[in-house]
């Protein structure tokens, strides 16, 4: 049987800009606003819990943002990372299709996260911050974050969703391990927190409330800054790498892509590879097809609206257009704890409404089944996340396989599941179940969104 294709980049080929798409979009995204008086917010808003050189990345519209030396000697370690060709996958699921994934596993963390960790941690060290506090879903962004504040010298807190905190002790001990402080989130650290668990004392949390939690400390001190591990446009930008290497692999690889694939949650792995793509075809190039593949029990871009809400459950944060779900609402625990977030990425959903992707949703079952399948395959066990996007692209395969079609498809395997094993042995064991949300719970969740005049 063949073995796997690599294409390597070297070194000196690592990309020096960041690609914002905002520069390309053929209509801007949608303002921010004020949650008070409902008006587009300035930086001034945002320098309570973000740098200003993070602000400006916020905000900008130029298409490359130059990346500093001391964030790209970092990424030395791992980066440029490998782009595979998955011979085997092809053959055992009998496509004619060529499948092609980029691994972002090969991270000091286990997955793409540290793209955006390490330059926010230089920003925030550069601008004389002592303190980052963070949220944490399955642990990769906590982790990543706890590494980059070492390097940069950077007292870190994470407060970790509670059902992922019970789930995933690793990622919490590897957090520990590069000497970040890791908080059940809800927690009694924080007023927001008691305020939940005296509610709801057995609240599995959510992203949004460690966000609120998090978000609250950092307002609180002026040593302390907030930063965010996807949804924000900076972090998407800083992700972009991803796709950047990978275009350059491709035509190592002599191919290009019919149909891009990742999964998405907050939006900054999906981001990181489609966003160079989509910008390509704008610029007159290709145009791939873009698919995002989400989780059934948290489907923000195939069952959530199109509105104004808040990025966090205590409404603490300012209101962003995004697909959404409901602030107020709480994904059930399923185990890809990356992915339960209750909006997409602003710039994401914008790129939605434009027509220039489209949204799957799967059950977490099949995407574990998936997964299995790629990890004997190709030898790489994927994180649950990940799994999604695995499943996505087996499902563009056997279309393929259907219809005769010899496509190109290019995923973004974005992180290993070294860590997550405990939901493998779960799922060889017949015990992982596919988890439903409640409707009359989201239905509660959208019809509280803010009232904003269109």
């Amino acid at each position: 049987m063949s073995t796997p294709t690599k294409y390597l980049l070297q070194e000196s080929q690592m990309p020096k800009f960041w690609y914002n798409i905002q520069a390309d979009l053929p209509q801007p995204m949608p303002a921010v606003l004020h949650p008070g008086t409902l008006q587009p917010i300035g930086p001034d808003d945002l320098a309570p819990l973000f740098p200003m050189s993070i602000i400006e990345q916020e905000v900008t519209t130029e298409r490359e943002i130059e990346i500093p030396e001391p964030v790209r000697e970092v990424f030395r370690l791992w980066r440029p990372s490998p782009l595979f060709r998955a011979h085997r996958l092809e053959k055992a699921l009998g496509t004619p299709a060529k499948i092609f994934y980029k691994y972002e596993g090969v991270s000091p963390a286990g997955s793409h996260k540290p793209n955006s960790a390490i330059p926010q941690a230089f920003y925030n060290a550069q601008a004389g911050v002592k303190r980052l506090t963070t949220e944490t879903g399955a642990g990769q962004w906590g982790s990543s974050l706890a590494l980059a504040g070492q390097i940069f010298g950077l007292d870190v807190t994470v407060y970790q969703v509670r059902v992922s905190y019970d789930q995933k002790p690793y990622r919490r001990a590897l957090m520990e391990t590069y000497g970040a402080r890791c908080v059940a989130s809800p927690s009694n650290e924080t007023e927001y927190g008691r305020r939940v668990l005296a509610e709801h004392p057995d609240h599995p949390g959510s992203l949004g409330i460690a966000i609120s939690e998090a978000v609250e400390i950092a307002a609180q001190r002026e040593d302390t800054k907030y930063a965010l591990g996807s949804v924000l446009s900076h972090v998407l930008l800083h992700q972009t790498i991803i796709g950047l290497e990978a275009m350059e692999q491709m035509h190592m690889a002599d191919a290009w892509p019919d149909v891009v694939v990742a999964c998405t949650g907050g939006g900054s792995n999906f981001a990181g590879l489609a966003f160079p793509f989509i910008g390509h075809g704008l610029r007159g190039g290709a145009k791939p097809r873009i698919v995002a593949v989400e989780p059934s029990a948290c489907p923000s871009l195939t069952r959530g609206k199109y509105a104004y809400d808040f990025g966090d459950t205590a409404h603490l944060t300012p209101l962003t257009k995004m697909h959404t779900l409901g602030s107020t609402f709480t994904p059930p625990g399923f185990h890809a704890g990356g992915l339960r977030y209750h909006g997409m990425a602003p710039l994401v959903s914008h790129v939605r409404e434009l027509g220039l992707m489209e949204a799957q949703a799967y059950n977490q079952v099949d995407c574990f089944a998936a997964g299995v399948a790629f990890a004997r395959a190709e030898g790489i066990v994927p994180a649950p996340e990940a799994n999604h996007a695995v499943k996505g692209a087996i499902e563009e395969a056997l279309r393929c396989k259907r219809e005769g079609k010899s496509e190109t498809i290019l995923f973004n395997l974005s992180g290993h599941g070294h860590f997550d094993m405990t939901a493998y042995q779960n799922y060889f064991a017949g015990n992982l179940k596919d988890e439903g949300y409640d409707e009359k719970e989201l239905a509660q969740a959208l019809s509280g969104l803010p009232a904003v005049p269109a």
